[in-house]
């Protein structure tokens, strides 16, 4: 029996018992990842102890990828119409966290153990992160594991619950939501055109400033029985066919000028080929496309842009970024030299890169180590907001020299899956050895104020959203689940729907909701302490 409490077989022996008991689902409901935690505590009571530092590794890690992975969106709230939402954060986690201390002052809890039940009733093990780091107390993780699960099952009822409560029509928000989408991003098409208009014939396409005048793109042009790239000095004749690529106004404004769409294609001869070339060349990042002289250099045309699974219509001032999938036209002898240009290495997009990590962690632990006095307060970011911050300018700025921060979709979530694991058995082990005592002298106290911690946010937040911010149902489903940090909130969401609103607004929001929740965090602890 010695074995099982060895570390390393302890370790992994916690992971398969929590992965299989989070995997249980009640009516869709269940704890996931965390369940970990749990086991990891029940290990703790019986005397397992696991080095530190492999919490710290896994704290680390998890961090890291939080803010690398969300710094965009953190960003991009600032500069759209994320407004609304911010304030809807604010309101979510400042209320949570005043209610978190109220109750922690009236029934005398500890600094420690109050900022835990902060940061499970807000379901945010970041939170709980950066409480255990600045308190170095296993009272942070029992409150966190008191309040967590209702944090879990109370924000998924309550999501499930709020249409009918407040009265508010789904149906009717998504029509609205599908109209605004369309208008932001309007689908990109492409129409051939006969020429026919007698002020344009015999001009050049450069003396017609077709993009700019029109906002679409002449990608082949058939005349003469042959079907061929255009470049700026290529004139039209009447008769011509023109193949053009953009929105539905935008070949609006071609067929105003050029002449009437036909129905007669423009077939490619052997020697011409359209595809899509990934951006993969860290010497184009960053670059706009007429930067690049595509077609003055190689004699291509760019049709389109894809990025994220959204096609944009090219203009001149679009910035490229590393995993664009750009489609361009010409002959397959210019295709070929441009594609080492622009990289198309698909392996890149597959392959993980670790040096951005290990500098990014470097730097972050740095940044953290900086003290600053406030008045009577010592502040520094520590060893969790220095590596947060640090990963969000990163992944904002992308490159700098010959160092691109680029980090796949699966080594982020499996560093980030990694790194949780360390840190919630780490931290669990730890207050499993406390938490029967703890239980027994503030059980129910601890765990209704978890309750009062989940539920008086998202009621404020819905009152305030409604009448006040006048927040769509859609948004504001994924706004409460953003603010609270709760994944299964947004499972839960986005199952009422057929749209992606919810989603978008919850990684609109959620890394400001992280943040805040951390700050606050260290606030109540400073109060209390």
């Amino acid at each position: 029996m010695d074995i099982l409490f060895t570390p390393y077989f302890a370790l992994f022996l916690i992971i398969i018992l929590g992965l299989l008991i989070g995997g249980i689902k009640i009516k869709g409901i269940g704890l996931d990842v965390s369940a970990v935690l749990f086991v990891a505590m029940a290990f703790g009571y019986f005397g397992l102890k696991i080095p530190s530092d492999l919490k710290n590794i896994g704290l680390i890690l998890f961090i890291f990828t939080i803010g690398f992975q969300s710094g965009p969106s953190f960003f991009e709230t600032f500069r759209k119409e994320g407004k609304n939402l911010v304030i809807l954060t604010i309101i979510i986690v400042v209320s949570s966290a005043a209610v978190a201390l109220a109750c922690g002052l009236a029934l005398g809890y500890s600094p420690a153990l109050t900022g835990g039940l902060f940061a499970g009733g807000i379901t945010s093990t970041p939170g709980l992160a950066a409480i255990t780091e600045i308190s170095s107390s296993d009272q942070a993780t029992i409150g966190y594991g008191v309040a967590y699960p209702f944090g879990v099952i109370g924000v998924v009822l309550f999501i499930k619950l709020l249409p009918k409560l407040f009265k508010m029509d789904i149906k009717k928000a998504e029509e609205k939501f599908d109209a605004e989408n369309l208008e932001k991003y309007p689908k990109v098409f492409n129409r051939n055109y006969i020429v026919e208009n007698p002020e344009i014939i015999g001009k050049s396409i450069s003396e017609l400033n077709i993009r700019e005048n029109t906002g679409a793109n002449i990608s082949r042009v058939f005349q003469n029985g042959t079907a061929f790239t255009p470049n700026p000095q290529t004139i039209l004749y009447s008769g011509s066919i023109i193949k053009a690529v953009g929105t539905e106004p935008d070949l609006l404004k071609v067929q105003n000028l050029i002449g009437k769409p036909t129905e007669v294609g423009i077939a490619l001869n052997e020697n011409y080929d359209v595809k899509f070339v990934l951006v993969t060349n860290k010497k184009v990042l960053g670059k706009t496309v007429s930067e690049l002289h595509l077609q003055s250099k190689y004699n291509i045309i760019i049709t389109r842009i894809r990025r994220s699974g959204v096609d944009f219509s090219v203009s001149s001032n679009l910035k490229l970024q590393f995993g664009d999938k750009i489609k361009i036209a010409g002959t397959k002898e210019d295709i070929n030299k441009v594609i080492p240009f622009l990289g198309n290495e698909a392996n890149k997009i597959h392959e993980a890169n670790y040096l951005p990590v290990a500098l990014g962690i470097v730097l972050g632990v740095l940044l953290g180590q900086i003290n600053i006095k406030l008045g009577k307060f010592d502040f520094s970011l520590g060893l969790t907001g220095g590596v947060i911050t640090v990963a969000i300018i990163l992944s904002r700025i992308r490159k700098i020299g010959p160092v691109v921060f680029s980090l796949t979709t699966a080594a982020t979530q499996i560093l980030r899956q990694i790194g949780l694991l360390l840190f919630l058995i780490g931290v669990g082990t730890e207050a499993g050895s406390s938490i029967i005592q703890i239980l027994k002298t503030n059980g129910i106290g601890l765990f209704l104020s978890g309750v009062l911690i989940t539920l008086i946010p998202m009621i404020l937040a819905v009152i305030l959203a409604k009448y006040v911010l006048k927040i769509q149902i859609l948004q504001l489903l994924g706004g409460i689940t953003g603010g609270m940090t709760s994944t299964p909130g947004l499972a839960a969401a986005s199952s009422m729907t057929k749209t992606n609103a919810p989603g978008i607004a919850y990684a609109t929001i959620y890394p400001i909701g992280m943040i805040m929740v951390i700050v606050c965090v260290q606030i109540i602890f400073w109060i209390m302490a």
